[in-house]
């Protein structure tokens, strides 16, 4: 298990080498974005961002979720 910090980006800063600017909680920091390319990412977008890489692309919603309420949850069973 990681922990995921959700982020928005707010703007591409270099293409060619997949870093955008994501705001998270009021601090703004880059990130590497080449894994969640193909899902189309954009300004405006919400991300989970483990150890500078955004892992994942996520609603608003979640986005605005409280970060302790997946540690609430317990462990996932299949």
């Amino acid at each position: 298990m990681c922990l995921g910090i959700p982020g928005q980006i707010i703007e591409m800063v270099d293409d060619e080498n997949h870093i955008a600017k994501v705001n998270v909680s009021g601090v703004k920091r880059n990130v590497n974005i080449m894994l969640v390319r193909p899902d189309g990412i954009v300004p405006g977008d919400w991300v989970l961002i483990h150890v500078g890489f955004a892992m994942s692309k996520i609603d608003e919603a979640a986005g605005w979720e409280p970060p302790d309420i997946n540690l609430r949850r317990g462990p996932r069973i299949p």
